[in-house]
């Protein structure tokens, strides 16, 4: 229950926040395109058309606190 919390407000936040939803996917993208190095290009951007719903989904929670680390001051 509190992971679908979670990523209910992390995908909240994407959808009201053009910038964030932009960051988010790139950080998703890449991280998926880490997890695939075995795919070439061509077929990573194949891979990533089809499943960017389910990885954005997935992982808005993620990308949201990835996010928020980044905006964290220092010290």
């Amino acid at each position: 229950m509190e992971r679908d919390n979670l990523m209910h407000g992390a995908r909240t936040a994407l959808n009201r926040d053009e910038k964030i939803r932009a960051w988010a996917e790139n950080y998703l993208k890449e991280k998926t395109r880490a997890e695939k190095n075995e795919l070439s290009e061509e077929e990573f951007e194949t891979y990533w058309k089809y499943h960017k719903p389910e990885i954005i989904h997935a992982g808005a929670a993620e990308a949201m606190a990835a996010f928020r680390e980044t905006r964290r001051p220092e010290g």
